[in-house]
């Protein structure tokens, strides 16, 4: 009986194989064939390969998710829409208002701190060595940065030595005492917030910073040369020309949001109030192995997550139309 391994190293020389003989036999026909239906026969002969690469990996899961999600757990049997009447019921409003939080707080700081990071780093000399700085966190992976965060956010009990860094400098303020951030539901949700801000601070400053560079620089000396000051500039010449820059950052993390799921996962597996949507579907799917349930999440993230994709490409697509 051939391995796992073996069918998997001999489908990656069998398949380019084929694909290559297919491809190179069909289109030897067509230039037999001739005419102008071989020439119209042609683009569609060359992307049946893509179009079946996209219908087996993207499709047909798709569809497969979207049938599922009206079936019971096991997917033997049609539910109809119980499995959406529980994922906008009883527990998971909860758990709906943790990613409504996160689709409200995490863009918005992440847009205004990549904001300022871009407009002062680009006023200063040392420039690069800054924006280094700040882009290091996207080198580490978010479940990597999570562990280095909650070894941050570690809590003992007054009167203990504080292992975590951000509690032996809170208890350094007279009267203060230890708080456990990641366990009090006042913060937690904050506290993970700003963990994806960390990570993501980078690739945002690096877009916008782009875009700030891109500014007419003879607009903004006639502007001070008026007598405008550099909020007046900011507003009225900086703002108005990045808007498609910061419209593409804000879409990005928006759907990083609708999707979080490691950081939650490694630092409190969504406990104590911090579960999100995707951490939920995992749960449902691996822990309760509830199919319907899981594929119905499944179902409302990609409903969400359609109408910010087609905002990102129709300003894509305004950006390269001008």
């Amino acid at each position: 009986m051939t391995s796992v391994p073996a069918l998997i190293v001999i489908g990656a020389v069998a398949i380019p194989v084929v694909v290559y003989l297919f491809l190179g036999v069909g289109d030897r026909m067509l230039r037999l064939l001739g005419g102008k239906s071989a020439r119209l026969a042609r683009p569609w002969f060359w992307l049946l390969v893509p179009l079946a690469v996209v219908g087996i990996i993207l499709v047909y899961p798709m569809i497969e998710t979207i049938v599922s999600a009206f079936r019971n757990a096991q997917g033997d049997a049609w539910l109809g829409l119980g499995n959406f009447a529980w994922a906008f019921g009883g527990q998971m409003r909860g758990v709906l208002g943790n990613n409504l939080l996160w689709l409200i707080v995490f863009p918005l700081g992440t847009v205004l701190l990549a904001l300022i990071v871009a407009v002062l780093f680009d006023r200063v000399r040392y420039e690069r060595f800054a924006m280094t700085l700040v882009v290091l966190p996207t080198a580490i992976s978010f479940a990597a940065g999570s562990i280095i965060w909650r070894q941050i956010y570690e809590y003992q009990p007054a009167g203990r030595d504080q292992t975590g860094l951000l509690n032996a400098l809170w208890t350094l303020i007279p009267g203060t005492k230890p708080l456990a951030w990641l366990q009090t539901g006042a913060v937690n949700n904050y506290c993970l917030i700003f963990v994806g801000v960390w990570s993501s601070l980078g690739v945002a400053a690096l877009i916008l910073s782009a875009a700030v560079k891109s500014v007419p620089g003879e607009l903004v000396e006639a502007a001070r040369l008026d007598g405008a000051g550099e909020w007046r500039i900011f507003f009225s010449i900086t703002l108005p020309h990045i808007t498609g820059a910061v419209l593409v950052v804000i879409t990005t993390e928006l759907i990083f949001a609708l999707k979080i799921f490691d950081i939650v996962y490694v630092m409190t597996n969504g406990n104590f109030n911090t579960n999100t949507v995707a951490n939920q579907m995992y749960f449902e799917l691996f822990s309760s192995q509830d199919l319907g349930r899981a594929s119905a999440i499944a179902v409302v993230l990609l409903v969400v997550a359609i109408p910010i994709m087609v905002i990102n490409i129709r300003q894509f697509r305004a950006e390269r139309s001008r």
